[in-house]
């Protein structure tokens, strides 16, 4: 059984995993959290995904934060999109 994913979209700069677990966590069980941030700079890129156990956890989610506002931003919140295969990038030309 697939879990289901979440994305979560327009987070402040500041915002920590440990924080977007503990507002999920009033939906639900969540089972992993993860804010992308950039390789190189370390900050973060202001969007993240949570996987919750159940469905009816996550749509709990879905309704519950998509345009919860954080530090006067509105959180997007839905079903994340399967990762698609996307051409290579850099290297040589040649």
């Amino acid at each position: 059984m697939n879990t289901p994913k979440l994305f979560v979209g327009n987070l402040p700069s500041g915002f920590t995993e440990e924080e977007l677990r503990e507002l999920f966590s009033n939906s639900g069980k969540v089972l992993s959290v993860t804010i992308l941030r950039d390789k190189f700079t370390g900050y973060s890129k202001g969007f993240g995904f949570v996987e919750m156990e159940f469905l009816e956890e996550a749509e709990a989610a879905i309704a519950s934060f998509h345009d919860y506002r954080l530090s006067g931003r509105p959180m997007v919140v839905n079903p994340a999109r399967p990762l698609e295969e996307r051409p290579r990038r850099g290297g040589s030309r040649f």
